[in-house]
């Protein structure tokens, strides 16, 4: 009653009954309503410029700035830009001057550059080559491996037989079985004096750095260095979540390894659970070994100072009996869209099949429209992912695209046989891609990743033939066996598929 007779009153007469204190708080309320709201509207303008070409990462960074406006913004500074800070876009301006010249990227057989690729292959080509400056190059032995315990043995045995320097780039390095024996294998090697340089990712590697074994391998000469090294300080600087997710080893600078496989045993002692990681890799003799080299060594110039440009100088052998390659590196510091565009450019030129085999499937909305596209225009399109998968929120982000991918006649298998972290792509087994590069925006953007073309149809097969084994130890998602999904379920797949442009 009394509540409602206040109402009717005049303003003046309010003032005169009621303490002042209630209009002064009445009018600081409204203003510091005013002010968050100037504040929210701030923060998403800032997102919208600088994610404006993004629209569903922008939508997505709004929403968060506007519904948690000081953690929303937290979370921005730390993880919302792609950026390396100052001293390493500095650094890398530097490695560019210095490696990025077309030097680097000839060879002194004229046969090397001397090739001429089909129209499709050569869109591709063209394509990876504006990305990272390195051409197709032929004259190139390769060696496809998919098990991991084979990789090992024949990389140990390229170890034991190097006699000028290693050089190593992997995400992750586990104090586990394979890490002791491919750590032991270059202690020995620098007994014989090799140079061995290892960098490892300070995020990925982060409890090797402080192992045992990493101790022992730096007393006994081999160089150990963390790449993008991260601590609270960094934060405040540079986005603390860029990763060096490469896998790269090149001996003696004649024989390249690259793939998916860390230095770490199957059975992954970080995440038991999912074992046994299952992983490809590709072994490279012939003149784009150096295109790895290269890669190698701007990496370890940005982490250490040091320029290791003398080891460009050597030229791998040109092998006659063998196929155009094309390395392509990615990265914050190179073209964002290098990935994407390849692998969009990839699934545009299909016109019978196209497979693709990855752990972590969250595409951006141009990539997913151009597979359900190709499916659509009669390309069959097979989609391999592991079933049991150790991000719930790429599981879930996934499997949320499962109805629209079912409908447009994609066929997805998910495989059985333990964690599928193979990154493999087959198009008309006329070529294949193997990449370091999952199929999601932390790899298209955020990461430093690695790929290799091969433009060779008889190793397409092979490729294929390995993405077979897959399928057939994978369960087949079907219209029929997907079937309605549950409101918490649908619920969870949508809420992972809004957040899915930051993952």
């Amino acid at each position: 009653m009394l509540h409602a007779m206040l109402l009717h009153l005049p303003p003046t007469t309010l003032r005169f009954l009621l303490p002042n204190y209630f209009f002064e708080g009445t009018k600081w309320a409204l203003v510091g309503m005013a002010a968050e709201l100037i504040f929210r509207l701030s923060l998403a303008a800032i997102v919208i410029l600088r994610k404006g070409s993004r629209p569903p990462v922008a939508t997505a960074w709004v929403l968060i700035v506007i519904t948690f406006p000081l953690l929303g913004i937290i979370a921005y500074l730390l993880v919302g830009e792609s950026k390396l800070g100052t001293r390493r876009r500095k650094s890398h301006k530097i490695i560019l001057d210095l490696f990025n010249k077309s030097r680097y990227h000839k060879h002194d057989d004229p046969r090397a550059l001397a090739i001429a690729l089909d129209p499709i292959d050569q869109q591709i080509a063209d394509i990876a080559q504006r990305a990272s400056h390195s051409p197709a190059t032929s004259g190139n032995l390769t060696t496809l491996f998919g098990d991991s315990q084979k990789s090992v043995d024949q990389l140990i045995t390229d170890i034991k037989k190097a006699t000028k320097n290693i050089h190593c780039t992997t995400y992750i390095w586990l104090d586990d079985r394979i890490g002791e024996a491919i750590g032991n294998a270059l202690i020995e090697a620098c007994t014989r004096g090799v140079t061995c340089r290892i960098l490892v990712d300070g995020q990925g590697s982060r409890a090797f750095l402080k192992s045992a074994l990493c101790r022992s391998m730096r007393e006994r000469g081999v160089q150990v260095v963390a790449a993008l090294p991260t601590h609270f300080l960094r934060a405040l600087f540079h986005r603390i979540d860029v990763r060096n997710h490469r896998k790269i080893i090149v001996i003696d600078c004649e024989i390249g390894w690259m793939g998916s496989m860390n230095i770490a045993a199957p059975e992954f002692a970080l995440q038991p659970r999912f074992a046994p990681w299952v992983d490809c890799m590709v072994r490279i003799e012939g003149p784009v070994v150096r295109e790895l080299q290269l890669i190698f060594a701007e990496d370890w110039y940005l982490d250490t100072n040091e320029t290791i440009a003398k080891v460009l100088e050597f030229m791998p052998t040109f092998h006659t009996a063998g196929l155009p390659v094309q390395i392509m590196a990615s990265g914050p510091n190179y073209d964002n869209d290098a990935v994407r565009s390849l692998l969009i450019a990839a699934i545009q030129v299909a016109r019978k099949e196209i497979v693709l085999t990855t752990p972590y499937f969250v595409p951006d909305s141009d990539m997913f429209s151009s597979l359900c596209v190709a499916a659509e225009r009669g390309v069959i399109v097979h989609l391999v992912v592991p079933r049991r998968n150790n991000s719930r929120i790429v599981a879930l982000a996934s499997r949320g695209r499962y109805s629209a991918m079912l409908a447009s006649g994609i066929q997805i298998h998910e495989f059985t046989k333990g964690l599928l972290h193979s990154k493999t792509v087959t198009v008309d087994s006329l070529f294949s891609i193997i990449t370091s590069s999952n199929l999601d925006r932390r790899s298209f953007e955020i990461n430093f990743e690695v790929s290799a073309i091969m433009y060779e149809d008889s190793f397409a097969r092979e490729v294929r033939a390995l993405q077979q084994t897959y399928m057939t130890n994978s369960v087949d998602v079907t219209t029929a066996s997907w079937g309605p999904q549950s409101i918490r379920q649908r619920l969870a797949q949508n809420v992972a598929a809004l957040v899915s442009p930051l993952i």
